[in-house]
């Protein structure tokens, strides 16, 4: 139903026994409408979302639906749309769940992007990250009560008009995804199809991790304007999450840092393992790079290519003689092509259900966070119908789909990708690293950045206090090359101890952290020695 249709319905419509005057459609998804309108028992604007008719005819699903909303209510949090009421009404004899939200005199996240891609290309990328840290902030209390969003995407994103970020929609793809039976049957995942996780375009158990990678997915189309994957139908989508590897942002967007292409990637790492382990790590990692970023105009490369999925047509149906050996249990499957034109050998199914890359053990998962159980055996049955039209975007609604056919496509294809994807590589892009490697790198090691350089001058000519003339306030060397470092310090005099950290996110002799912190205010007669956090190049 368009908007025009859900105004007519829904105008001059009272809910929960009057007390919900609704009043003007605010927006309309692909599972809900959400109208402003008084509350006038407390005399206060409030938004009310109603659930489209098809979803309210289940009973198990209004009941999980009403839990989920109860649980929602208990997340208090600035950056969080806050639940005030849930319950059911009979609109048109049809019983319509909604619930009851805080209103956000706002837009939301995709119009604010709309506009500085007209502006400029992309969001600048520090206005980006500092919007991510506030989605991350939301989330890491979600995520401490147990609660995955599952449906991170610019659309479930506020931005009021004082610049605070609200998330909303929480729990509403967790009572779709366990209460509708007649919608999700063993296999079946709800969600956006850009925004998916490869698990969840899988069918499999998710958790925090999964959200985190949403959030990559969110940003990278922040700071390059476009998304990592997109394509003409949500199963080419979905394959492309599960198979495909994301473009490098900077090769979209040429003015961000390397560092913002290591937090992606990271974030967009098809197993869960390697991701970050929390979103307070992410969100951490988030401000460390808007803290070392250079004010740069977004630049735009134009008509750079897009990973598209469009493979999922010989992938899943290919030629009758080049259908595979039977599958584990019986199963026959077709094989999905290895890009690397060389035979992927056998290996051992870890235990979250991904091919470990270069036969390394998986990190374990970060504590508090339960790694899911293996998906029971796949059945061949055919793909779900996505549900609702497509709109706002080439699929950008909330769809349904059928993980089988995603599963058809990477029984083959998922183990040779994932496996053979960098596992031999050189972090750094030149050749193969076991030859090279000194004997204190270990897998996973990525070389360093001398490009991330501090000026002499900075230790020489330092800023001034602004409290005490007599001072000096200690220079920025956070994500610095420490050679660029120890030559600052070499010029002015100074002495340092430098702590080795184990991180390979931004390579080895990345400065990581500082003591004293940046802008404190020293004695330059009486210089303290300052103690350097510096990567090794190696996964912690």
């Amino acid at each position: 139903m368009g908007q025009d249709g859900a105004r007519n319905r829904y105008a001059g419509r009272a809910l929960a026994g009057g007390r919900y005057q609704l009043r003007d459609l605010l927006g309309e998804g692909g599972m809900a409408s959400v109208h402003l309108a008084h509350d006038t028992v407390l005399d206060r604007q409030v938004a009310v979302k109603t659930l489209h008719t098809e979803l309210g005819r289940e009973q198990a699903f209004r009941e999980r639906f009403r839990r989920e909303a109860q649980a929602v209510a208990r997340l208090t949090h600035t950056n969080i749309v806050s639940v005030f009421d849930t319950g059911e009404d009979e609109v048109d004899s049809t019983t319509t769940p909604y619930i009851v939200m805080e209103y956000i005199d706002g837009r939301p996240l995709g119009s604010v992007l709309d506009e500085d891609v007209r502006q400029y290309g992309a969001m600048p990328a520090d206005k980006a990250l500092r919007i991510t840290a506030d989605v991350l902030a939301a989330l890491e209390i979600s995520h401490e009560m147990g609660l995955v969003h599952r449906d991170i995407k610019p659309g479930n994103v506020m931005m009021t008009k004082r610049g605070v970020i609200k998330v909303m929609d929480f729990g509403i793809a967790r009572a779709m995804q366990s209460g509708v039976t007649s919608m999700t049957q063993t296999g079946m995942v709800v969600g956006t199809p850009q925004y998916l996780s490869p698990e969840q375009a899988l069918g499999r158990g998710v958790d925090a991790r999964s959200d985190l990678y949403s959030v990559g997915i969110m940003l990278f189309q922040l700071v390059t304007g476009r998304l990592p994957f997109d394509a003409d139908s949500p199963l080419a989508i979905a394959y492309a999450h599960v198979q495909e590897e994301p473009p490098v942002p900077s090769s979209i967007n040429r003015s961000l840092p390397p560092a913002v292409d290591a937090l992606l990637a990271r974030a967009l790492k098809k197993n869960p393992n390697e991701r970050f382990p929390s979103a307070v790590a992410m969100r951490d990692e988030c401000l460390r790079v808007a803290r070392s970023l250079q004010p740069a105009a977004p630049n735009i490369v134009p008509d750079a290519p897009t990973p598209s999925g469009a493979g999922v047509g010989s992938a899943v149906f290919p030629p009758v003689d080049q259908a595979g050996p039977p599958a584990q249990g019986g199963v026959r499957t077709p094989y999905s092509p290895n890009p690397y034109g060389t035979p992927a050998p056998a290996a051992p199914a870890p235990a979250y259900g991904y091919p470990q890359q270069g036969g390394y053990p998986a990190p374990s998962p970060a504590p508090g966070y339960a790694t899911p159980a293996a998906p029971p055996p796949y059945d061949l049955a055919p793909p779900a119908r996505t549900s609702g039209p497509s709109g706002g975007g080439r699929g950008g609604r909330p769809v349904v789909i059928g993980s089988v056919a995603v599963a058809l496509l990477a029984v083959g294809g998922l183990v040779t990708a994932l496996m053979m994807n960098g596992g031999d590589k050189d972090p750094e892009g030149g050749g193969t690293a076991g030859a090279s490697a000194s004997p204190s790198r270990v897998a996973g090691y990525r070389g360093p950045d001398t490009t991330r350089v501090i000026e002499k001058e900075e230790c020489t000519e330092p800023e001034e206090s602004s409290n005490d003339p007599d001072k000096i306030r200690v220079p920025d060397f956070g994500f610095k090359y420490i050679g660029s470092v120890k030559a600052c310090f070499q010029s002015a005099g100074w002495t340092m101890k430098i702590v080795d950290v184990d991180e390979n996110t931004y390579g080895e002799g990345t400065v990581m952290d500082q003591f004293p912190a940046a802008g404190t205010d020293v004695d330059p007669k009486d210089m303290p020695e300052i103690q350097l956090k510096v990567s090794t190049g190696n996964p912690a």
